[in-house]
């Protein structure tokens, strides 16, 4: 039977305390909603229904690079069952309805694949959890027999119904004929005035199916995100897993509750990362490479053998194998190193190539610039690249050594086997195998005195 998601997304999330409608809210550097979907595509359903109200606008923009998204919009917030019925005009009968939260990302394929499942056996299942505290939460009410004959709300429950410590998750599967036969006899004559999706439950009881209530093994995989310390519990969670998982693939962490991955991390054999690191976007790590402490990395692809030292930043970078990067150094978009290449303490380098062998240890920026092999960079350099309207590049040649404290006023180019002497601030091209001196005379004023302050 084929299976059609449907992910209730409307809420707007006031104990946030945002701007940003709830299913945005980022949980590992992708909102709420995306980690729904992604789970939800593992089952390769025929569809997947977005209902949406609150943000609409921003929460469609958000997902328009997946045009396959249908979207429904619930204009008034009138209950979960009000919503599952503006998405079901166009669900075939034939197929089973999978209705998942939006702002429950924890869910695992494993559990939606059990749940989808047990109500192709019937037509009705539903997730339930077992909890200490069942406060806020609507009760699994079971007959005698232990059987699911319905859900009561909080706020319309008895004492004794509130004793009960099995809640609902607000996942469940039912078949889309009969899914449609009980929402449209439902009635919001209860506390809050909606349409409960959880009635269709004593619906479907009175019209002799059996419901099946499966209790999820694991809490925190229906843990719902209504505020801010939720969505900090919900962070901790998912990056336990990822490092985890990273752990079965070879990775050594120092520490591993100390690591942030906001994105998608490839890694090859042998790599190890130090605390405080974070990754974001797509980011590529070769055999052996090490990551220092707290350094960030984004869209990145670091060959093997390369060493990331201490609170580097590296954003938009290819690196071949055996580079040292750092510590302190900042590594822009459109950086390219070739093998072997050292970046050291506190260089900047953006939208420029070096190639294998070059070395550029300290206190340096590097923009718009290409660097030929075996180039040793003295500290302090600057390429100039910058007139104030326009980028410019410079170019330096194979084996050029570029003394201390140069600046390489852009465009401009240094050729190979080249010396630029200390100091110097080349303006014009400098020959190959030549040494190329820029500096004034220097001159001593015997006698001179430094200003001083008037005594007061």
């Amino acid at each position: 039977m084929p299976v059609t998601v449907v992910v209730l997304a409307a809420g707007q999330g006031k104990r946030m305390h945002s701007d940003l409608p709830k299913v945005l809210q980022p949980l590992a550097g992708r909102p709420l909603l995306a980690h729904v979907l992604a789970t939800a595509r593992v089952l390769e359903p025929a569809a997947i229904h977005v209902v949406y109200g609150h943000g609409g606008d921003a929460v469609k923009a958000a997902f328009a690079s997946q045009p396959d998204l249908r979207w429904t919009l619930q204009s008034q917030q009138l209950g979960t069952g009000h919503a599952v019925m503006q998405a079901l005009p166009s669900i075939p009968d034939d197929h089973q309805v999978l209705v998942l939260l939006g702002d429950v990302p924890l869910v695992s394929p494993r559990t939606l694949q059990r749940l989808v499942a047990d109500s192709a056996e019937g037509e009705l299942a539903l997730l339930t959890a077992v909890v200490d505290d069942p406060t806020g939460y609507g009760r699994v009410i079971r007959d005698e027999h232990g059987v699911v004959a319905r859900i009561v709300e909080e706020k319309d429950a008895t004492d004794d119904e509130r004793r009960v410590n099995e809640v609902n998750t607000g996942l469940m599967s039912c078949a889309a004929g009969a899914l449609r036969r009980f929402l449209g006899r439902l009635d919001n004559d209860n506390a809050q005035g909606e349409y409960y999706l959880t009635d269709v439950i004593a619906l479907a009881v009175a019209a002799g199916k059996e419901v099946k209530g499966i209790v999820i093994d694991s809490q925190i995989e229906v843990l719902g995100i209504n505020d801010r310390a939720q969505l900090a519990v919900a962070e901790r969670t998912l990056q336990r897993r990822i490092a985890a998982e990273l752990m079965r693939r070879g990775v050594t962490f120092a520490d591993p509750e100390r690591v942030d991955v906001r994105g998608e991390l490839s890694v090859g054999r042998d790599v190890f990362i130090d605390v405080g690191a974070v990754f974001e976007g797509k980011v590529e790590l070769g055999d052996r490479v090490r990551i220092g402490p707290y350094a960030v990395i984004e869209d990145s692809k670091l060959g093997a053998g390369t060493a990331v030292h201490a609170y580097s930043v590296i954003s938009g970078v290819e690196a071949g194998p055996d580079c040292g990067i750092g510590p302190f150094a900042r590594l822009r978009p459109g950086t390219r190193l070739a093998k072997d290449v050292k970046v050291g303490n506190f260089v900047e380098v953006k939208k420029a190539t070096i190639a294998d062998g070059s070395k550029v240890n300290h206190l340096t920026y590097l923009g718009d610039a290409e660097i030929g092999r075996d180039v040793n960079v003295g500290a302090g350099t600057i390429t100039c690249n910058y007139d104030g309207a326009n980028k410019h590049k410079t170019t330096i040649g194979d084996r050029a050594f570029i003394g201390s404290g140069v600046m390489l006023v852009a465009p401009v180019s240094v050729g190979a086997d080249a010396t630029i002497g200390a100091g110097s601030a080349i303006t014009k091209e400098a020959p190959a195998g030549e040494l190329t001196l820029e500096r004034s005379k220097q001159v001593t004023v015997p006698g001179w005195e430094r200003p001083k302050k008037k005594p007061k």
